[in-house]
């Protein structure tokens, strides 16, 4: 997942969830805000930000987009497009294999199950079909990843609803990308969402899969990394 023309700034404040106030070239820009969470621990006046230009000729009221924010001088991609995009990349180039059993021989985003769209749907050249949910990652604390970083009903409602795809016969997983490199392990954040939570670790005991994976994050872009230990 690559962006075209990335653009360094430095972060000054955000309005609202929308928009942010950004230094490029010595000059402030008003910059969309491509995640619409809290990210409070990450938008800090004075932090390094990265860009992304418009296209020429592009009908958006803004100039640029903010999609990632150097923590230090750990780079966190914060777009919250991204990560389902980085892994429908992964599953057309194989690196879901293995997390799937097989060879995927047919993969399709944005699919229905109940009352909920999952994010990703396949079928293996054996004949297993499976669902998979992305969760993007972005509150680091101590080397320590937790989601969600404010409470996500939506969230709980895709768990349960993966469990019922299960129960059904299907494969599930609930698939976090961690949006950043050099992390220790996972957490659902009990503290910030307990419903959550405990949602997820139900699902775990009905047969749903909770995996998470680090990524290979740079200014320009950001890609699918490894496994990272999951704590429930």
């Amino acid at each position: 997942m690559n962006y075209a023309q990335p653009v360094t700034g430095v972060f000054v404040r955000r309005p609202n969830r929308f928009i942010a106030v950004v230094e490029v070239d010595g000059a402030q820009e008003t910059v969309h805000v491509k995640n619409t969470g809290r990210c409070a621990e990450l938008l800090l006046p004075g932090a390094r930000v990265v860009l992304e230009k418009a296209a020429e000729g592009s009908s958006r009221k803004t100039a640029y987009s903010l999609v990632a924010v150097y923590k230090g001088e750990l780079l966190i991609n914060m777009d919250s497009q991204a990560p389902n995009k980085v892994v429908y990349e992964a599953a057309l180039a194989g690196r879901l294999d293995e997390i799937a059993g097989g060879p995927l021989a047919r993969v399709q985003a944005e699919v229905t199950y109940g009352k909920s769209r999952f994010d990703l749907f396949w079928e293996t050249a054996a004949g297993a079909r499976a669902f998979l949910e992305v969760k993007g990652v972005t509150l680091e604390e101590d080397g320590i990843v937790r989601f969600p970083d404010a409470p996500t009903e939506r969230g709980t409602k895709h768990v349960l609803e993966m469990i019922g795809a299960v129960r059904e016969g299907y494969g599930g997983v609930i698939f976090f990308l961690i949006q950043m490199k050099g992390v220790r392990r996972f957490e659902p954040n009990g503290v910030t969402d307990p419903a959550f939570a405990e949602a997820l670790r139900r699902a775990s005991r009905e047969g749903v899969r909770v995996l998470a994976y680090d990524a290979q994050v740079t200014p320009d872009g950001m890609v699918l990394g490894e496994p990272v230990e999951v704590v429930l």
